[in-house]
């Protein structure tokens, strides 16, 4: 074997290596290609590999599509199948892949639930809180006492301003506050239940804030949606089992 024969072959056994070969199926399935329909034996000799190691690569190979044999006078003879066989692995792999994409594409995003909890306090507190709050066309609260109402003196303003601009709310008081100032605001419904509650829950939008606004109020503002949304029914059935007066 000449030098410019060694570097050709080991220029394809390197490919093969790459296309997904090994080193010894590489060597086997090359020297197929180049002398057509050997033995076993033959094999194993021109390419200088043990005789069962040749066996075991001859099998990996035809389980691979890429060597065949025929039986001639009791002895089997290989040959190498088409070179385009190679791509067998791919094709099944692509195949597949095609097949797992839309499933793949089915599977819903988790969403990332958005939460925040802010504690504010002081009347200064109180009223980030309502400016907060005002923001919201609509809002539902239980337990209120009308303390915001009467420690901001510009809640009262507010409130008329915002009812002008479609803004309501649905409020569920202690019927002791039925005559109060803040009951005789415009699009905002009053409903009462015989419960005694010094903390007050609103609900607007995404939010859920409990405030006890004694000399020093504080507000307990929860931003998540899940818990919003049960804070809603729970204030629901309340609102059904409250009465007007």
């Amino acid at each position: 074997m000449t030098y410019c024969n060694s570097l050709f072959m080991d220029n394809f056994e390197d490919k093969l290596r790459k296309s997904g070969l090994t080193g010894n199926e590489a060597k086997a399935y090359f020297e197929l290609l180049r002398k057509g329909s050997l033995s076993a034996n033959e094999l194993s000799k021109k390419i200088g590999m043990d005789r069962t190691l040749t066996y075991t690569v001859l099998n990996h190979l035809i389980e691979k599509g890429l060597v065949n044999y025929v039986i001639k006078k009791n002895k089997k003879f290989f040959e190498a199948a088409d070179p385009a066989n190679l791509l067998n692995p791919i094709k099944e792999k692509e195949a597949f892949i095609k097949d797992l994409v839309p499933e793949l594409r089915k599977i819903e995003k988790i969403k990332e639930i958005v939460q925040e909890i802010n504690i504010y306090e002081g009347k200064e507190g109180l009223r980030t809180f309502v400016r907060e709050l005002l923001k919201y066309k609509l809002f539902c609260s239980f337990g209120a006492t009308g303390r915001a109402y009467d420690a901001l003196y510009e809640v009262p303003r507010l409130a008329k301003e915002l009812t002008k601009k479609g803004f309501s709310a649905r409020i569920i008081a202690n019927p002791t506050y039925r005559k109060h100032e803040m009951t005789k605001l415009k699009n905002i419904q009053f409903r009462y239940l015989d419960i005694k509650s010094e903390a007050t829950t609103s609900i607007f939008g995404d939010k859920v804030a409990i405030h006890l606004l004694t000399e020093k109020p504080i507000i307990i503002l929860i931003k998540n949606k899940e818990i919003a949304e049960s804070y809603q029914n729970h204030f629901e059935i309340l609102w059904g089992a409250a009465k007007e007066l």
